[in-house]
């Protein structure tokens, strides 16, 4: 009955949730500037009997948004990302997922009163560049939770599964400039220290295990051909498929800049540019757990697929650490669109990735409710975390 209730619920509001997800859709706004969307996003909640802080962890765009019965049980924790890129727009999908995290929240919240246990919807802004879940995690924002969840747009269902962890890295060199052809004996060359540094990762690649990435840029490299560089910049992203490493990995790099600054003369000062990802570590009961929930709205066993590789970078990973975490696809398009493209921006806004982004939001409502009425479910959820944790 309470199943039947929520996706009950969730189709009474569909003409609610398109026109949110279409709005922000058209009305795109970078990271840490997402503030109509995220007005919209929590005066909804709102409407619904939600608590809600705007500005969670100093972040002017994020939110916490409570559902609390005020019966003993589980919390449930959704995830919502409403932030745009630049020039394409919504073209990651996250009008949908957005809505999606907001519209599975208030589904769980019709039910709630009767199963105990709380819902929070977080709104977590910048997934594209500074990822907010980053500094969210940092502040313990995410430990209470029994299970956070968030679903993203792709062109399949996909299973929920990894990601890499990562640090961006900065080295920048001060040298001595001087005139390039009457003086060079009297410079300190911080490009030469640069193009080292590259040298030295280049060989380092090699020793390294097949999961992990470097690659990066020379960010400034000097001014004019005839004048000895006195300062140069070389960023890195530096991946592996688990932050132990990547730690290791960091120090390495480091030691790799340090031999290039002792060899050229030059300074060194290193710096991160960005913040830190953890990889995504999906819990596996409850990523099960959802794909009962999908399979029971009518998605074929068959079409949910294993994820091929977990080579890119995101911030739920850092949730992942916190919490029992999910991060699973769900299908918006026939045609295999690559996300960040003009093509997928008009897939988010389409009728079909409106359907979708329900079928998403009632997925996540149903595996919220088996959360909090489903004893067995939990211990094994809490089970699998602590292993996890022990693992690292």
């Amino acid at each position: 009955m309470g199943k039947k209730i929520i996706i009950d619920q969730i189709d009474s509001l569909k003409p609610d949730f398109y026109s949110i997800s279409q709005y922000i859709g058209e009305n795109p706004e970078l990271g840490h500037e997402e503030f109509k969307a995220c007005e919209l996003l929590t005066e909804e909640l709102k409407k619904h009997g939600f608590s809600v802080e705007v500005g969670t962890c100093g972040l002017p765009t994020a939110f916490t948004a409570t559902f609390d019965s005020g019966k003993e049980g589980p919390v449930v924790g959704y995830m919502s990302e409403y932030d745009a890129l630049p020039e394409v727009g919504h073209a990651c999908g996250h009008n949908l997922i957005g809505t999606m995290g907001i519209a599975a929240g208030i589904g769980l919240s019709k039910v709630i009163n009767e199963t105990g246990g709380k819902v929070i919807v977080f709104g977590t802004p910048a997934e594209e560049t500074k990822g907010g879940k980053v500094t969210m995690a940092e502040a313990g924002v995410f430990d209470a939770l029994d299970a956070a969840i968030m679903v993203h747009p792709l062109d399949n269902y996909v299973k929920s599964g990894s990601s890499l962890a990562m640090d961006a890295i900065q080295f920048e060199f001060f040298g001595k400039s001087a005139h390039a052809a009457a003086s060079p004996h009297l410079g300190i060359n911080a490009l030469d220290a640069v193009l080292q540094t590259f040298s030295s990762i280049n060989a380092l690649r090699q020793h390294i295990t097949p999961d992990a990435r470097i690659h990066g840029i020379i960010k400034e490299g000097g001014k004019a051909a005839n004048v000895i560089p006195d300062y140069a910049v070389a960023q890195f992203y530096v991946r592996a498929a688990k932050r132990g490493y990547v730690n290791e990995l960091v120090e390495k790099v480091k030691k790799c800049a340090e031999g290039a600054a002792l060899q050229t003369g030059a300074e060194m000062k290193w710096s991160f540019y960005e913040l830190s990802y953890d990889n995504m570590v999906t819990n596996k009961p409850l990523s099960e757990a959802f794909n009962r929930e999908l399979i029971s709205l009518g998605v074929k066993e068959e079409e949910i697929m294993e994820q091929k590789d977990g080579s890119g970078s995101l911030d739920m990973g850092n949730v992942s650490h916190a919490a029992p975490s999910i991060h699973p696809y769900i299908k918006i398009c026939n045609e295999a669109y690559a996300c960040h493209t003009h093509e997928f921006r008009e897939a988010a806004m389409s009728e079909q990735g409106r359907e979708a982004m329900i079928l998403g939001a009632k997925t996540m409502a149903l595996t919220g409710y088996e959360i909090l009425t489903n004893k067995d479910l939990l211990q094994q959820i809490k089970a699998e975390f602590k292993a996890q944790k022990t693992l690292g």
